[in-house]
């Protein structure tokens, strides 16, 4: 089969080649097989659908269409403020950094000239634990 590659946390590096993490490689690779595009490695990964044919189309999804989707599933899931694609990134970013990574791989897998526009990304500061309720007396 040949491999496709797709990454939605963090774009590619300037070597094009992207970090996938193998969790994700293996949704990608069921969205892959299950949308017919396993032996079209040319293909767009995120394409346009007739309701008429019920096939993907070959023309890529427009962003607003993306954006529209991940309002729609963000909605599903109880989330009831705005969600972008910057919320991947910081999500990406800030496990990444929870799980023991350094600013600095996360700047360069975030392809980011430098770690400053990083930390914009680091929501591991807004997190509130246990202790932190905790220190509340009535």
């Amino acid at each position: 089969m040949t491999k496709h590659v797709f990454l939605a946390i963090m774009k590619p590096p300037p070597n094009n080649t992207p970090i996938i993490g193998t969790w994700r490689n293996e949704y990608l690779h069921a969205y892959i097989d299950g949308a017919g595009l396993a032996n079209e490695p040319k293909a767009l990964l995120f394409q346009t659908y007739s309701r008429a044919t019920g096939q993907l189309t070959g023309n890529p999804l427009p962003q607003a269409n993306a954006y529209a989707m991940i309002q729609r599933g963000a909605k599903a899931a109880g989330v009831t403020t705005r969600v972008g694609d910057h919320i991947f990134r910081a999500t990406g970013v800030t496990a990444y950094l929870k799980n023991g990574g350094t600013l600095e791989k996360a700047a360069q897998m975030a392809n980011h000239a430098s770690t400053r526009a990083t930390r914009l990304y680091d929501r591991r500061a807004e997190e509130v634990t246990l202790d932190e309720v905790e220190r509340i007396l009535v």
